[in-house]
């Protein structure tokens, strides 16, 4: 065979070059890596599992030598380690035939929790007989473990939570508040307090006055009107939640005790306690206020008359099956044409089928 040293020396050169060319890009990709790990400082790096997977992957063929030249996220010594680890998982397989008692499925737990939250009054043997009732066979001891490690206290020293308090006493619950609304007048941009009470149960708005200045004759004026024996908003309810804005004054607050009905002041920077009334809050501002540019006082109280009959007529509401919350009498047909009733131009519209 004849020796083609011009070939070979031609082969050789080209993989000297290849090598050089390597090495430069190899170079070039470690110190880019330190640069981004001193701007990252000296906090460790949080690698998730398949990012470990695969640097221990590609560093275990490398050795520790090559890998302390060029390993710049991690030591060596932790890609070795992860390598180990997962050769050590790679040979565990799970085993069917587990000893001792079963854990407790996460479900049947959360069942115990929950049981225990919505009913402040209910022990041990009292949970055990519930999730009996729907299948589950659970120790009192069990129940005892799976509530003290959720914190919750035993059944008499277990305080009855503000949700369950309102859903049961829903019906004989109302609660107020104020929003403020700018308004355009003659003199430019006006500042108008609205104050309104929503009945919990049936989540029938009131609103109870429309003022510049809330000061305590106009509150003392609100609070005779929602207490009034005949047609008061307030006549048949026991309890009126409200937050601790200074509006709310003694003197209003007087009336309304007198009245029979008793005033609950929610905590301070606590909204959720108050959640019925701050949420009419967004619903009224999101579907109708936030849309329109007011003219005067009188277009104001137009406009709120007309979204409170569309709120209360007409609007589904989810919290009641979507059904409005005073339904019309209506024979509609199941068959005809969909007509719209329009109120405010259009911007609040309902849909019925006519003949």
């Amino acid at each position: 065979m004849v020796d083609n040293f011009p070939l070979r020396l031609l082969l050789a050169t080209f993989a000297g070059w290849v090598n050089r060319q390597q090495a430069m890009v190899i170079d070039y990709l470690v110190e880019e890596n330190r640069v981004l790990k001193e701007r990252l400082g000296n906090k460790p790096i949080p690698l998730t599992d398949d990012q470990r997977r695969r640097l221990a992957a590609k560093g275990k063929p490398l050795g520790r030598r090559l890998l302390a030249k060029f390993a710049t996220i991690v030591t060596p010594d932790t890609i070795l380690r992860w390598h180990r680890k997962l050769v050590a998982q790679h040979h565990t397989y799970p085993h069917n035939n587990r000893v001792g008692r079963p854990g407790l499925m996460k479900s049947i737990r959360e069942l115990i929790v929950r049981m225990a939250t919505e009913n402040a009054g209910w022990g041990y043997l009292r949970i055990q007989g519930e999730l009996k009732k729907v299948g589950h066979n659970v120790a009192r001891t069990t129940i005892a473990n799976t509530l003290k490690a959720n914190g919750i206290a035993p059944s008499p020293n277990r305080p009855t939570s503000w949700k369950t308090f309102l859903k049961s006493h829903a019906d004989v619950i109302a609660a107020a508040d104020f929003f403020t609304v700018d308004v355009w007048t003659k003199s430019g941009l006006v500042t108008h307090y609205v104050l309104f009470v929503i009945h919990h149960a049936t989540r029938a708005v009131e609103i109870a006055g429309v003022t510049t200045n809330p000061d305590g004759n106009f509150m003392a004026r609100v609070a005779r009107n929602l207490t009034d024996n005949v047609d008061g908003f307030l006549r048949n309810m026991s309890y009126l939640i409200l937050d601790n804005d200074r509006l709310f004054t003694a003197k209003f607050c007087g009336i309304l005790e007198d009245a029979g009905v008793k005033v609950v002041r929610t905590a301070i920077r606590a909204p959720n306690m108050n959640a019925f009334a701050e949420r009419w809050v967004q619903t009224v501002k999101h579907e109708c206020l936030s849309k329109l540019i007011l003219f005067g006082d009188r277009h104001l109280r137009r406009v709120l008359s007309e979204f409170a009959d569309h709120y209360h007529q007409e609007r589904p509401h989810q919290s009641l099956d979507n059904n409005p919350i005073q339904p019309q009498p209506s024979n509609q047909p199941n068959e005809g044409e969909i007509v719209a009733d329009e109120r405010l131009g259009g911007l609040l519209r309902s849909y019925r089928r006519v003949a």
